[in-house]
């Protein structure tokens, strides 16, 4: 089961800035957007983090994809997936953000209540998701449910809370519509996992011929694939999964840029730079002083 750790109203920013800060918490739009300063930069967790709106609109990237949110609609952030959160209706923005751990869903009652897999909890799912009138108002009645037990009581009736948010993973699993609709096809197949091993090695592996390796194909074979598939061929979702990862260092820690580059698996700080102001359009250095002014 997942660590019983309440996060007071004030910590909650810092529960998505450090990782391993928290296990869940949940907070009304309404407040988060007083509480945190927003835009909020390139952020990683280790808790996945959803977001629903009530009323408004909210803007955030997820990955290197932009969604803007409206009423009655989600953004679900794997744990570990590179986010931020930019503007946000300050006059009519309203809804709920959870975050929470891996244990929620798999642990006690998830076990056995959940479906087998949830694919908007991998790194290649659909993040977005749009409800129909009915389904928003079940989602907004559970949120303010569990909203309203956390509140009051924290952590102290877990299995409560617990069962209140599989049955909110149950609507949003019935409501879920996958980025590649219909048979999952052999090109679909490797492009997900790609994605997946992308996720898992890329502080370690940073050439096309690694991931073509381990998916058992050739790199000519692979690029081909994944261009056709996402517009975009493996060597840019290399670099760009690179560089938010350097994002989410220069925002979340106070690594120094050479250590940040070392951390990322990159031991030439000049490339490291280069190629992080080739995508970022600034420097390192520069990115973190507009975080730190913002």
């Amino acid at each position: 089961m997942f660590r019983e750790r309440f996060i007071e109203p004030g910590q909650q920013l810092d529960a998505l800035l450090k990782p391993g800060f928290g296990s869940f918490f949940i907070v009304r739009i309404e407040d988060m957007i007083k509480l945190m300063k927003l835009p909020l930069a390139a952020t990683k967790a280790t808790t996945h983090t959803f977001m629903f709106l009530t009323e408004g609109t909210a803007e955030m990237n997820v990955g290197s994809a932009f969604y803007k949110v409206h009423k009655d609609e989600c953004l679900m952030v794997q744990a570990g997936q590179v986010f931020s959160i930019g503007n946000v209706d300050v006059n009519s923005g309203k809804g709920y953000l959870v975050n929470f751990h891996n244990d929620v869903v798999t642990g006690g009652l998830g076990r056995q209540a959940l479906p087998g897999d949830l694919e908007f909890l991998t790194v290649w799912g659909n993040p977005h998701t749009i409800f129909d009138k009915q389904t928003s108002q079940y989602i907004g009645q559970l949120l303010q449910r569990i909203y309203a037990g956390y509140t009051t009581h924290g952590l102290k009736h877990l299995q409560l809370i617990q069962a209140y948010f599989i049955a909110l993973l149950c609507e949003l699993q019935l409501a879920y519509k996958p980025l590649a609709p219909g048979t999952q096809t052999k090109p679909v197949m490797l492009t997900n996992k790609f994605k997946e091993l992308l996720f898992q090695h890329i502080h370690s592996l940073h050439k096309v011929s690694d991931y073509a390796a381990l998916l058992h194909v050739t790199p000519n074979h692979l690029n081909r694939v994944i261009k056709e598939l996402t517009g975009r061929s493996p060597t840019v979702w290399i670099d760009e999964t690179l560089m938010l990862e350097a994002k989410a260092l220069l925002h979340q820690t106070d690594l120094t840029v050479s250590e940040v580059a070392a951390e990322i698996g990159i031991l030439d700080q000049s490339y490291f730079s280069r190629l992080f102001k080739k995508y970022a359009g600034r420097s390192p250095l520069e990115f973190r002083k507009m975080i730190e002014k913002s």
